[in-house]
Parts: C-alpha cells; sequence; structure tokens
C-alpha cells in the first residue's frame, strides 16, 4: 500500500477488538476533523456577502446569476475532481481546493468588476468541487483502514454539528466585523480556509484510491480484521475487478433512484432556507429579527446531525427519507399563508431534519460504493445534487418574481412532492439499496 510519508503504513492498520478499543480509534481519527470543520466553516461574510456583492454596485439580477454560476460550475467540476481525489489523494484535493477557495475570498476584495466577480465565483466552484466528495471519502476510509467505520454516522453527525454550529457563530460576528471593514471580514475567512488546509497537511495521513484498494480485495484489511469485504457480488467486491465503468453501471440501478431523491430534498431544503428571508420580509418581520431567525436556523442545523445516529437506528433511511420530505411540503404549504409567525415556527421546526437524513443517507452512499472509487462515485452523487440545487435557485427565483416570495414558495412545493412520490417504492419494499442474491 502506498503511503505518504510512511504515516498510513504506521498508523492505518485495522485494529481488531472490541467496541470499546473500535471506539477509541474512532475518536483519534476524527479529533482532527472535528478542529478542520470549525476552521472550514469560520466563513465570516457568509451572513453578509449580499449586501457585499450589493455595496459593490450589482443588482439582485447579477447576484443570482452569480449564485447558479457557482453551484452549475461545481457541479460541473464534480466527476474531474473526484476522479483527481482518487488518483492524487482525497487530502491534496480539500487542501488545492480550501487554497482556490480562500484566495477567491481575497480576490474579492481586491478586485472590482463584474467581470473579475463572474471568474472569481466560477473558481470558487471548482474549489467546492475539490471539496465536496473528498471530505466524506477521506473520513470514511480512515475509519475504516482502522476498523472502525462503525461509527461513521456517529462521527460524521458531530463533524456537521462542529461545522454548522460554527458556521451560525461565524454570521453573527461577520456583520460585527463588517463595522470595521470588508476587507476584515473578507481576509479573516480565507485565513481561517488556510488554517483548516494546514491541519489536515500536519495531522492527517493521505489516502489515494490505489490506497483504499485493499479494502476491496479478498485478503485486504478486512480479511485482516476478521471481517468479510462483503458477499460475492457486492459493491465492494465489485470493485476489485472492475473499472470505474463497469462500477458505476453496477451501482446505478441500485442507487440512482435514492441520488435523485436526496438531490431533490437537497433542491428544496437550500433555496427555502435562503428564500426565507426575502418571505419574510415580503410578511412584514423586521430586517432585524430575520437575521436572528436565519442564525437560529443555523444553529438548529448544526445540532440536529447529533440525531442522525438514533434515527438511522429507530426509523431507517427507507422511512426517514419520506418524512424528511413529508416535513418539506408540509413546510412550504404553511408558508404559503403569508402568516409572518407561522413562517417563523414551521421554518425552525423543519430545518433541522433534513440535516439528520442527510447523515444518514451519507452513510447508504459510503457503504455501497467501493473504496477505491470513492471519491469518484461521491462526485458524481454531488454533481447531480449541485446540478439541481443551481436549478432550483433559478426555478424558485422566477417564482418568486412572478408569484411573490410567499406564493412562489407554495408553487415550489412540487419539487418535494415529487421526491415524496418516488420515495414510495421504496417506502413499500422497506429498502433503497438493492441487494443481490448471493448462491
Amino acid at each position: 500500500m502506498t503511503t505518504d510519508s510512511g504515516e498510513l503504513a504506521q498508523d492505518g492498520t485495522r485494529e481488531p477488538g472490541d467496541a470499546a478499543s473500535s471506539l477509541r480509534v474512532a475518536k483519534s481519527v476524527s479529533r482532527p476533523f472535528y478542529l478542520y470543520a470549525v476552521l472550514a466553516n469560520s466563513l465570516f461574510q457568509r451572513g453578509v456577502f449580499v449586501l457585499y456583492l450589493g455595496h459593490q454596485g450589482f443588482s439582485a439580477a447579477q447576484i443570482a446569476l452569480l449564485q447558479t454560476l457557482l453551484y452549475i460550475v461545481s457541479a460541473l467540476a464534480e466527476v474531474p475532481t473526484g476522479f483527481i481525489a482518487d488518483r492524487v489523494g482525497r487530502r491534496a484535493s480539500i487542501v488545492i481546493g480550501q487554497a482556490l477557495i480562500g484566495a477567491c475570498l481575497i480576490g474579492q476584495v481586491t478586485l472590482s468588476g463584474y467581470g473579475a466577480f463572474v471568474v472569481l465565483f466560477a473558481l470558487q466552484g471548482i474549489g467546492m468541487a475539490c471539496v465536496s466528495g473528498a471530505e466524506t471519502a477521506l473520513l470514511y476510509d480512515l475509519l475504516r483502514l482502522r476498523g472502525a467505520e462503525t461509527h461513521y454516522v456517529k462521527v460524521k453527525s458531530r463533524y456537521a454539528t462542529f461545522g454548522a454550529t460554527t458556521m451560525a457563530l461565524a454570521i453573527a460576528l461577520g456583520g460585527s466585523l463588517q463595522q470595521v471593514s470588508w476587507e476584515l471580514v473578507y481576509l479573516t475567512s480565507a485565513c481561517a480556509l488556510l488554517l483548516a488546509a494546514a491541519v489536515l497537511l500536519t495531522r492527517v495521513p493521505e489516502i489515494r484510491g490505489e490506497d483504499a484498494a485493499a479494502l476491496d480485495e479478498p485478503g485486504g484489511a478486512d480479511d485482516e480484521a476478521g471481517a468479510s469485504p462483503g458477499p460475492a457480488g457486492s459493491p465492494e467486491r465489485a470493485g476489485a475487478s472492475l473499472g470505474k465503468a463497469a462500477v458505476s453501471r453496477r451501482l446505478a440501478p441500485r442507487l440512482a433512484s435514492l441520488v435523485v431523491v436526496s438531490a431533490l430534498m437537497h433542491a428544496t431544503m437550500t433555496p427555502y432556507f435562503i428564500f426565507t428571508q426575502e418571505t419574510l420580509s415580503h410578511q412584514g418581520t423586521a430586517t432585524a429579527l430575520v437575521s436572528v431567525v436565519m442564525s437560529a436556523g443555523y444553529l438548529i442545523g448544526g445540532f440536529a446531525p447529533l440525531l442522525a445516529d438514533r434515527a438511522d437506528r429507530r426509523l431507517g433511511v427507507h422511512l426517514l427519507v419520506p418524512l424528511t420530505l413529508l416535513v418539506l411540503v408540509a413546510a412550504l404549504g404553511f408558508t404559503s399563508l403569508g402568516l409572518a409567525w407561522l413562517t417563523v415556527g414551521v421554518f425552525l421546526l423543519a430545518v433541522g431534519v433534513p440535516d439528520v437524513t442527510a447523515v444518514v443517507v451519507d452513510n447508504v452512499f459510503n457503504e455501497s460504493v467501493p473504496s477505491r472509487y470513492r471519491a469518484s462515485l461521491l462526485s458524481i452523487i454531488t454533481f447531480v445534487e449541485s446540478l439541481l440545487i443551481g436549478c432550483g435557485y433559478l426555478v424558485l427565483g422566477w417564482l418568486v418574481d412572478r408569484a411573490g416570495p410567499t406564493h412562489g414558495l407554495a408553487w415550489y412545493t412540487l419539487v418535494p412532492a415529487l421526491a415524496l412520490a418516488l420515495s414510495v417504492p421504496a417506502l413499500r419494499k422497506g429498502t433503497w439499496v438493492k441487494r443481490e442474491k448471493t448462491g
């Protein structure tokens, strides 16, 4: 197994043992990721960037186009950056991505003109693609190499909580930093991203697709730990003998429906979260209170993933996904009634549910793809999600312009309703990933 300066060879072997030993291993693997999550989400410009773009003289339509460009470019870059993460290294891909995003943030306070911002947002989208997929692949495979992948849902939920709560605090502090200067807001965010990259470089070993390939093969780390890498014909065994294209074709029938449904869930929640600001303002809510509601939403979304492990054990993904979509349909429907207090209430109740479900779905994806191609295949999944989120922004923006913020959200209920309809077969069969029969 190839390693980075021998660190994976020293620490990357699986350690068989009891549950307590496995938990200790999971904690040692996860600690630097928690620190990374805090630094990577210290984005102080996140809550005021629209105001900054307006300060630059850009219209609302121009700002919307920049956001759409960000997601579309990120989606298009997902597949090639995923392949790079598997070939060059997951850690290297994340470091490159965070450095690129940090450079773009610096560029936004040193350059001017709409053309320059188009280039910066496009490059930032590429940076986002370098990070997404690679983060999950690196964390999951490090746990798997140490025989602690059963703790992934718990680790990932805490990782998400650290990230989201930090984001909420950063948003709250961003307004105060802006009172000093816009440069301070953006440069502080860029420094935090560079520190996050430094944490990975100094405290997390590198993993490439070829490093993780032994996990897919008989006699690999799984067998050394006394565990089978999966039944014959399973995705993990398939990865040992099939190429990327063959693996993708083999997995597609199993995961396609869950990928689409999950993507539609994200394409509902992400624009809903952003456009709720305008909806509340349209319904007569003061700007200061809107800011408080948004910050509370981030905090709720931050702590909600801590419930993911329990939700997975009690409900399972086949029930959790349809229930989440039902919550989103109800939230958009109640918002359309035009009552500000009701809009606030359903928003705060609904905002955390998709964050719980996202962790559980993420675990299903990780369990269903071979390690050697994990970053590539997760990037394909993220490509679908990013593409539908970008389209969601365009559709909801058009609906808001035509019907107003309140009724626009009501029409957008059709998106989670479609996802809910697609989830019915899984609800009836009690499974999302179709298991192959073994002899």
